[in-house]
C-alpha cells in the first residue's frame, strides 16, 4: 500500500472514531467537549425533586399541627396563617413535577403556580378575617394558639432554607421564590403568638386586624415572588 493510501485510510478511521464518540457526547480532549451533561441534568433534576419534597414534608406537618389547634382555638389569625402554609406545601407539587421533568418551561409555569397559590391564600385569608370582624368569635387555648405560632415559625423558617440553598444551588428562580416566600411566612407565623397576647389582655378583636395584617403580607410577598419569576422568564 503506498504512503499516500495508508494515510488517507488512518485519516478516514480516525474521522469515523471521532464522529462516534461525538455522536455519544464524549469527545475527549476537545475543548467543551459534552460528557457528562446528561448525568448533570439528572441530579439537578432528582436534587431539585429532594429539596421540594423535603418542603412539602415540613410545612405538611406544620399545617397539620396548626389545624389541630385552630380548631381547639378558632384564632382567625391562625387560621390565615395555617391556609397560607397548607397553600406554600401545596406549590411543591408543580415544582416537583418541573424537577422531574427536568423542563425549563414547566419549572417557570410551577413559579406562576407558586404566585397564584400565594394569591389565593391571601385572598381565602383576607375573607376569613373580615368575617370575623362582621361575626366576633371567643378564642381559647391561648396557649396551643402561641405555640401553634411558634410552630409555624420554625417550620417555615426550615422550609426558607431548604429552598433557597437548593434553588441557589440549581440556579432556579421558582425555588428561590418560593424560599422568599416561606422566609417572610415565618415572620408572619410571629403575628399568631402576638394574637394569643392580645386576646389574654382582653382585646380579641384584635385577631382579626392582625388577619388582615397577615393578608396584606401575603398580597406583598406575591407581588415579590411575581417579580422575581417574572424577572427569570427568559429560557435557559
Amino acid at each position: 500500500m503506498s504512503s499516500h493510501a495508508h494515510t488517507h485510510d488512518h485519516a478516514h478511521r480516525v474521522d469515523g472514531a471521532h464522529r462516534h464518540a461525538a455522536a455519544h457526547g464524549h469527545v475527549h480532549g476537545e475543548p467543551g467537549h459534552s460528557h457528562g451533561l446528561v448525568d448533570e441534568s439528572i441530579k439537578r433534576s432528582r436534587a431539585g425533586v429532594r429539596a421540594v419534597s423535603l418542603a412539602l414534608l415540613i410545612l405538611g406537618v406544620t399545617a397539620v399541627a396548626q389545624a389541630a389547634v385552630f380548631a381547639l382555638s378558632g384564632s382567625v389569625a391562625l387560621l390565615a396563617d395555617l391556609i397560607h402554609n397548607a397553600g406554600d406545601a401545596a406549590t411543591a407539587i408543580p415544582l416537583g413535577i418541573a424537577f422531574a421533568l427536568r423542563s425549563a418551561r414547566a419549572e417557570r409555569w410551577a413559579g406562576l403556580a407558586v404566585v397564584l397559590a400565594i394569591f389565593s391564600s391571601a385572598c381565602v385569608a383576607g375573607y376569613e378575617a373580615v368575617h370575623r370582624l362582621i361575626d366576633p368569635a371567643d378564642i381559647t387555648h391561648l396557649g396551643a394558639l402561641a405555640a401553634a405560632g411558634a410552630i409555624g415559625f420554625a417550620g417555615n423558617w426550615i422550609a426558607a432554607a431548604v429552598r433557597t440553598r437548593a434553588g441557589e444551588r440549581l440556579d432556579s428562580p421558582a425555588l428561590i421564590a418560593d424560599g422568599a416566600h416561606a422566609r417572610a411566612d415565618a415572620y408572619v407565623s410571629l403575628a399568631v403568638i402576638a394574637s394569643a397576647a392580645v386576646a389574654a389582655a382582653g382585646l380579641p378583636i384584635a385577631d382579626p386586624l392582625i388577619g388582615l395584617a397577615i393578608t396584606a403580607v401575603i398580597l406583598r410577598i406575591t407581588r415579590e415572588s411575581w417579580l422575581t419569576v417574572r424577572g427569570h422568564a427568559h429560557p435557559r
